[in-house]
C-alpha cells in the first residue's frame, strides 16, 4: 500500500512542542510518508531548516505568509532564497494573499507576493499559495507575475468550482485538507467532486483545520486518512486510489527532492 504524501504542515508551530519527535517517528507505521513543513514567518525560515535536518522524510517550503508583509524588505526575501537552495526545500511557500485578516495593506500583500513568485521562478522552484477571502486579486497577481511559469498548488483550496477551474487552467494543484470533511462545506465538496483526481494533493495545515472527528482540537497527519475517505467516497473511487494517485501528483510537482518512490 502507498504511503500518503503530506504536503502542507506546520510541525515548528508551538502546538507540538511537547510530543513533536515521538508524533513525527510514529508516521510512517501509520501510513504517512513524506511530509512538507511550510514555512509562514521569518522565524520559521530557521525552525523549518532544523526539522528538515532532523528528519530524513521531513521537507520544506521557504517563503513568507501574507500575514507577515508588513515590515517585509529584501533582506527577508534573501532569507527566503538562501533556504530555497537547501537540498530538502521543494517550494517557495506558503506565499499569497490574506484579506481575512489584513485588509488594509493589499498593495503591499501583493508586492512581497509577486516578489517570492519571481524568486520561485529565478530558483526554479513551484510556489505553495495562501489564499483567503482574495481569490480574484489572487488570480490576478498569479498571471501579472507569470505564476504558471512556476507551478504550485493553491493550498487550503476553499473557493467554488468556477474558481478552481480558474487555478486548474493555470496548471496548478489544488490542496485538500481535512474541511472537506466539515458537514457546511458544501463548496468544497462540491468542488472535490468536479476537479480531476491527478489535480488535488492532500495537506492538513497541521495544527489548525482539523478533519471530522477532531475538527476544533489539534491536527495532525495521522488525520490524513479521514480526507481520503471523504474524497473516495465524493469521486467514488477507492481510497487506495486516492492515496497513489495524490501521491503521483506530489512526486511530480515537488520533483527537486530526487524523492523515490
Amino acid at each position: 500500500m502507498s504511503l500518503i504524501f503530506e504536503t502542507h504542515a506546520h510541525y515548528d508551530d508551538d502546538a507540538f512542542d511537547e510530543d513533536r519527535d515521538s508524533l513525527l517517528l510514529s508516521m510512517k507505521d501509520a501510513g504517512i510518508g513524506e511530509i512538507i513543513n511550510v514555512c509562514a514567518s521569518p522565524e520559521s525560515l530557521k525552525t523549518t531548516k532544523a526539522l528538515m535536518e532532523k528528519y530524513d522524510f521531513v521537507y520544506g517550503a521557504a517563503g513568507i505568509h501574507p500575514s507577515d508583509a508588513r515590515g517585509l524588505n529584501d533582506d527577508f526575501i534573501e532569507e527566503v532564497r538562501a533556504l530555497s537552495r537547501h537540498k530538502k526545500c521543494l517550494a517557495v511557500g506558503e506565499i499569497g494573499l490574506d484579506y481575512y485578516w489584513d485588509k488594509d495593506n493589499k498593495d503591499e500583500q501583493k508586492k512581497w507576493f509577486g516578489r517570492q513568485i519571481e524568486l520561485a521562478k529565478e530558483e526554479k522552484l513551484p510556489v505553495i499559495i495562501h489564499s483567503r477571502d482574495a481569490a480574484a486579486d489572487t488570480l490576478s497577481c498569479m498571471k501579472d507575475f507569470g505564476a504558471k511559469d512556476a507551478g504550485g498548488v493553491v493550498h487550503c483550496f476553499s473557493y467554488e468550482k468556477e474558481m478552481a477551474r480558474e487555478f486548474m487552467n493555470l496548471g496548478f494543484y489544488l490542496g485538500i485538507g481535512g474541511v472537506v470533511t466539515f458537514k457546511n462545506s458544501r463548496k468544497l465538496k462540491e468542488t472535490a467532486a468536479y476537479m480531476p483526481l491527478d489535480r488535488i494533493l492532500l495537506e492538513t495545515d497541521s495544527p489548525y483545520l482539523a478533519p471530522v472527528p477532531y475538527r476544533g482540537k489539534r491536527n495532525c497527519s495521522l488525520y490524513l486518512p479521514y480526507v481520503v475517505k471523504e474524497i473516495a467516497a465524493l469521486k467514488g473511487v477507492s481510497e487506495e486510489e486516492v492515496i497513489e494517485t495524490t501521491r503521483a501528483n506530489a512526486l511530480r510537482l515537488f520533483v527537486k527532492s530526487g524523492i523515490k518512490e
